[in-house]
């Protein structure tokens, strides 16, 4: 396993807890972490992301946790909020591997975000269901024409993060308690030990994680 001690480690869409749970513990094992939110990148547009990867320079790792969510009816949906959706999980990446990928240093690796929706669609989450879909079928498809550059994916269950703080997150946490094999919701900490792993293991690439706490089978 590749120790974090020297990495330089870019996180995009650093806003959420489990980016800065993740930002907290690679800087404690010694990498040097770059962590951006809007203001520096917008993944909308192509010239931010050329502009952070020219100050970026030279890297080890790049981890997308950009999010835009489009939840709600489809009949109701409004086009450009899709929109937002795919370019924060699926068009953003390829931008920022098509514009990281040279910079890369040798055993780099990059990590995108999916989500146990696309496993699990409900109701109201169809946009949700199908860009997490996205984000791991791109996880694979770039690990094979990136290679020998490593690329996975990570799918989150429900995390107590932050998201879901207000009324109704107690009953709801205990639902999906009671129904995930694991029988907890999971932490930011269950998330960056395995895109920690995702990251350093020199054999795993084309690989989506589930780390669901068994949700995806419930």
């Amino acid at each position: 396993m590749t120790t974090l001690n020297d990495k330089k480690m870019v996180i995009v869409g650093a806003g959420s807890g489990i980016a800065r749970r993740i930002a907290e513990d690679a800087t404690n094992q010694g990498a040097q972490v770059i962590s951006v939110g809007r203001p520096e990148v917008d993944l909308t547009d192509e010239d931010t992301i050329a502009a952070l990867a020219e100050r970026v320079g030279d890297l080890d790792y790049l981890v997308s946790l950009a999010a835009d969510h489009a939840n709600g009816p489809v009949t109701d949906l409004d086009r450009d909020a899709v929109h937002r959706a795919f370019d924060a999980k699926v068009i953003g990446p390829i931008l920022l591997a098509k514009h990281f990928a040279p910079r890369f240093r040798e055993g780099g690796a990059i990590l995108l975000f999916s989500g146990v929706a696309a496993w699990r669609p409900a109701p109201g989450r169809t946009v949700m269901a199908s860009t997490n879909a996205a984000a791991a079928t791109l996880a694979e498809a770039l690990a094979v024409e990136l290679a020998p550059l490593r690329v996975n994916a990570i799918s989150p269950g429900i995390i107590d993060s932050g998201a879901w703080d207000g009324p109704g997150k107690d009953a709801f946490f205990r639902t999906i308690a009671d129904r995930n094999p694991a029988r907890r919701v999971g932490t930011p900490a269950d998330i960056s030990s395995a895109a920690l792993l995702a990251l350093t293991n020199p054999f795993l690439t084309g690989t989506t994680l589930h780390v669901d706490g068994g949700g995806r089978l419930a």
